[in-house]
């Protein structure tokens, strides 16, 4: 049994008479306690150990904390033995206790939707993991990248977890096993191999001796330039990196990044804050994988804030996950349509640091398959036709050479192409709308005798009362007129 896996129980404690609602604060948010806890010393509570013995761990400590109908009872009470409940008492304690869909219980407290599975597509092992693997626990499906499964053990259990066919695997897992060796050894005779991700379960809840030991065995290996330590816990459990000396183990390979996760900003606490600056400041590069959750963050406001919140403590987003088609989750997963509709509502909207790539895990072990919104609208011999952000359709000229089509009398997006237009602005456009309140005052400073002129916002309309602006043009004298002409 590891450090993590720490047996205790938890005395039962009474669900409060009248729960606070939770207000969200704009993440890092303000740290929080579930009333079971409230008087537990600080000192205590920042220790990790305490927080793993003191782990909810079964329905029958769940019903103590919130509420349930007897019909939930009795669905999640058989759930319990296909996949474990750990929660630690500090991510307890993000649970708004008195909202049956809040995003943080939906991630770690069972559902009787666990149970169904409607459409016959959740599968044990969607990724087709074990048929990449050619030593027990390890995964070489990309050619210059090896996953290694370190331990089945988390801090918490995630109900949409694509490994949970793994988590009831107990014992064995303290001391370094004959596999383990096996999978450094197969990453050292594989030169090609020059990414290894260190993963789980979660392989920050492996004792110390035997983190190290993988550590100390991939860092020495030439071939290999990056370690990523894929870990939830500075989401789950932050008081396991307050340890200065496990960061300084992680610290002194050299080679370590950080792949975190965070789903919902909620979860950016000034804990979660803390660990990830000690990270960074250690050295180590941290970037963040969420998970699009029907419920948890599958809208574009809760998507922003968790994106921004990540900026703010400096962790960049690295991948939105479709959810794998894994047996219990299938309630947790969205449509297609709803990533892209939410990717549509980042770029161009936010900084271009924050927007993770959107992907979709393939079946049949066929790796992560990109997928955004078509920029690229059409494409001829000569160029290409772009849109942006804003619904702005211009012609792109890539190779520097002379035209081969003979411009023709055309309309729309095929006068980009074959025609003279170079772009299409939309209506309303408000970017449009500034440079022509701009052009205007420089009209009015110049008929005033130079200088700037100060701004009048009334003789700026908002929107453009052109249906259409077309500006761009290829000739430079018709595109000076059609600027003119705007200010006039």
């Amino acid at each position: 049994m590891s450090e993590m896996e720490v047996s205790a129980t938890l005395e039962p404690a009474t669900v409060p008479q009248t729960p606070t609602a939770f207000e969200d604060d704009e993440p890092p948010s303000t740290p929080r306690r579930h009333q079971a806890w409230k008087n537990v010393p600080k000192k205590q509570w920042d220790d990790w150990r305490w927080q793993m013995q003191n782990a909810v761990r079964s329905v029958r400590q769940l019903r103590t904390l919130i509420e349930f109908s007897e019909e939930e009872l009795e669905v999640i009470g058989k759930l319990e033995a296909e996949y474990k409940v750990v929660i630690p008492p500090y991510y307890f304690s993000l649970i708004d206790p008195t909202n049956p869909k809040d995003p943080i219980r939906l991630q770690s407290v069972p559902s009787p939707l666990e149970a169904e599975n409607p459409s016959g597509y959740e599968l044990e092992d969607p990724l087709e993991e074990d048929k990449d693997s050619p030593v027990p626990g390890l995964t070489h499906r990309y050619p210059d990248r090896a996953l290694l499964v370190t331990t089945p053990a988390c801090s918490m259990y995630c109900r949409f977890c694509t490994r949970k066919r793994a988590t009831l695997t107990r014992g064995g897992w303290d001391s370094v096993s004959h596999d383990d060796h096996r999978m450094v050894e197969y990453v050292a005779k594989h030169s090609e191999i020059r990414d290894v991700i260190v993963s789980g379960g979660d392989p920050l809840t492996l004792p110390t001796s035997k983190l190290k030991f993988f550590l100390d065995g991939l860092s020495a290996i030439p071939h290999v330039d990056v370690i990523r330590i894929g870990t939830r816990v500075p989401v789950t459990l932050p008081q396991r990196l307050y340890d200065k000396d496990l960061i300084d183990l992680l610290a002194s390979s050299g080679k370590v990044w950080i792949q975190t996760h965070f789903n919902h900003p909620r979860e950016i606490t000034p804990e979660a804050k803390r660990v990830c600056n000690a990270l960074l400041r250690a050295g180590m590069p941290v970037n963040n994988h969420s998970v699009l959750l029907q419920g948890v963050n599958d809208d574009l406001g809760t998507m922003r804030s968790l994106l921004r919140g990540l900026l703010r403590i400096k962790v960049r987003p690295y991948y939105l996950f479709h959810c794998d088609p894994v047996i219990g989750a299938g309630h947790f997963r969205t449509s297609v349509w709803k990533g892209i509709e939410i990717m549509e509502g980042l770029r161009g909207h936010m900084s271009g640091l924050g927007i993770p790539t959107y992907v979709i895990d393939s079946p049949h072990g066929g790796g992560k398959i990109p997928v955004m919104p078509n920029y690229l609208i059409s494409a001829g011999d000569d160029a290409v036709v772009l849109r942006n952000f804003e619904g702005q359709i211009v012609r792109y000229q890539a190779q520097d050479k002379p035209a081969t089509t003979e411009p023709t009398f055309t309309r729309g997006v095929s006068s980009l192409l074959q025609g003279t237009r170079t772009v299409i602005i939309p209506e309303g456009n408000e970017r449009m709308a500034r440079r022509k309140q701009r052009a205007l005052g420089e009209a009015m400073g110049s008929s005033c005798g130079g200088g700037s002129a100060p701004s009048h916002p009334e003789l700026a309309p908002s929107q453009p009362k052109q249906p259409l602006l077309e500006l761009g043009l290829r000739n430079p004298v018709k595109r000076r007129r059609k600027v003119a002409a705007l200010a006039d």
